[in-house]
């Protein structure tokens, strides 16, 4: 499921912002319709345009209430919403604003997912230097000074991929729980160029500034076919 709505408070229209003459939404649905990875892929949005677009690209669209879609609705509604119409034993949940995710990463995530039989996975940055949250330290002690490779890193959830199973979600909501959250909780590490979102005009130039390079890398990293034996 690629999530869309057309409102953005930060970046105007981000999902139709043009990177390399499409939009933004087309690439991430490219990357997960040309993967092989998913059973079906969706684009959820409660905007017709984007419905245009799945249509285009040969993926399906799910139009959400327009009570979904405002800036002050959560993930968790709509991701519950979409799981109450369709059914499935995971969902893979892959944003449009992380345009450096790859394949690769993607093939990665997938297997962790499948592997580990958790009820949720989370793309995750390890970020091992010092950070603050509130004022107090958390990975580190203000009483000495610690190198930062003896640093526990602070693992920074991305967004830009994540998964549930469907079953665990939709218990925790009928029970009033955070379904966000509910069950057994994996992270599974992405790079940090993976793990960049798309929120601001700053983050998308850095996007476009790195995407030629992070394509050619990716094609790089392709196993080569074979060459007959003569």
């Amino acid at each position: 499921m690629i999530p869309a709505r057309m409102g953005s408070q930060r970046l105007a229209n981000k999902n139709l912002l043009p990177l390399r003459g499409e939009p933004l939404i087309v690439h991430a649905i490219r990357k997960c319709r040309d993967s092989g990875l998913f059973d079906e892929v969706w684009v959820n949005s409660e905007h017709p345009a984007f419905g245009e677009l799945a249509a285009r690209e040969h993926v399906r669209f799910h139009r959400r209430p327009e009570a979904l879609a405002g800036h002050d609705a959560t993930s968790e509604a709509f991701v519950l919403e979409f799981l109450e119409s369709h059914d499935c034993r995971f969902l893979f949940q892959v944003h449009s604003v992380a345009p450096l995710m790859t394949v690769t990463d993607l093939r990665g995530f997938v297997a962790a997912m499948m592997r580990d039989e958790c009820d949720v996975l989370f793309a995750v940055t390890d970020e091992p230097l010092e950070a603050f949250c509130r004022g107090e330290p958390v990975n580190f002690t203000l009483d000495r000074k610690t190198n930062s490779q003896e640093l526990e890193p602070v693992r920074r959830i991305t967004w830009s991929a994540t998964a549930w199973r469907r079953s665990s979600y939709l218990a925790a909501a009928r029970a009033g729980r955070c379904a966000t959250y509910a069950g057994r909780i994996q992270l599974a590490t992405v790079s940090r160029l993976a793990g960049h979102i798309i929120k601001t005009a700053e983050d998308f130039a850095i996007a476009e500034a790195l995407f030629d390079l992070v394509q050619a890398e990716a094609r790089l990293a392709r196993p080569q076919p074979r060459a007959a034996a003569g």
